[in-house]
Parts: structure tokens; sequence; C-alpha cells
């Protein structure tokens, strides 16, 4: 039937549009703490959207989660290059980057947050609050 064809073909363009419209997010995570951190934290809080990714719905995409190549953060400023070209929205700096315990904070925190923005990107602190969740009285992703 020619009008079922007209029907499909609308119902897939408005598919289609919803995928353009849904959130795509990428984290970033700390290569020295990837040796003892498998990123179970920061999964589960997107996957649950808690903590950080309360503001989400179902419908946003993780599509990237790498490190940081290490002090000086030498890979941020290209994965996160490269990760436009998939049209991400925001990249989230995983928890273990802002605390200051059990883990050193990351020295380089702010060139970081910097470079991701430089391309236009939405730079976010945190991922989940699981340990070190408050600094000196005040959540992390606050300071």
């Amino acid at each position: 039937m020619p009008g079922d064809e007209n029907t499909v073909s609308a119902a897939r363009k408005s598919l289609e549009i919803e995928r353009e419209k849904a959130k795509r997010i990428a984290i970033v995570r700390c290569d020295i703490i990837s040796e003892v951190c498998p990123g179970v934290g920061c999964l589960d809080a997107f996957d649950r959207r808690t903590e950080r990714f309360k503001e989400y719905g179902r419908d946003t995409k993780l599509i990237g989660f790498f490190t940081c190549g290490g002090c000086s953060g030498r890979r941020v400023f290209r994965l996160a290059n490269t990760l436009k070209r998939y049209k991400v929205d925001a990249i989230h700096m995983s928890s273990c980057m802002l605390m200051e315990a059990p883990f050193a904070r990351c020295p380089h925190k702010k060139e970081i947050k910097k470079s991701i923005e430089r391309l236009g990107i939405e730079a976010v602190e945190g991922t989940h609050h699981e340990v070190g969740q408050y600094v000196g009285g005040v959540p992390f992703h606050k300071r």
C-alpha cells in the first residue's frame, strides 16, 4: 500500500531526528589511577543516571571512555577533537581527577578542562562520589 510506505518513511525520519537530539557524552579519567580502577564507579553512575549524570535522559549515549594519557593530560585535546566528529556534547572529568583523597588531586585539572572547552565542548567536573566525596566539607565538584 502506498500510504503505508509514507507512514514508515515518516516514522524513520522522526526516529533519525530523535537520535540526532540525543546527548552524547564521554568520560576522561586519570591515567595513573586507571591502573588500579577499572572505571566501575563512573560507568555505574552513568548507567543509573545518578550523581553528576542526573540531568541526562535514558537516550543519552556514552560514546567515549578514555584516560588523559598521563601528566600533563597530553592525550585529552587530541581525543576530544576526535570525539567532535561524533558530535560529543560534553566530556566529564572523572571523580578521580578531582579528589584529594585517597588519590592526589590532578595538578593539570585546569589545563585539561580548558583544552576541552577550547574545542567548544562542555567540560563537566565529576562523575560519581564513592570515595573522597567531600573535601573540607565542600563537594569536590563545587570547589
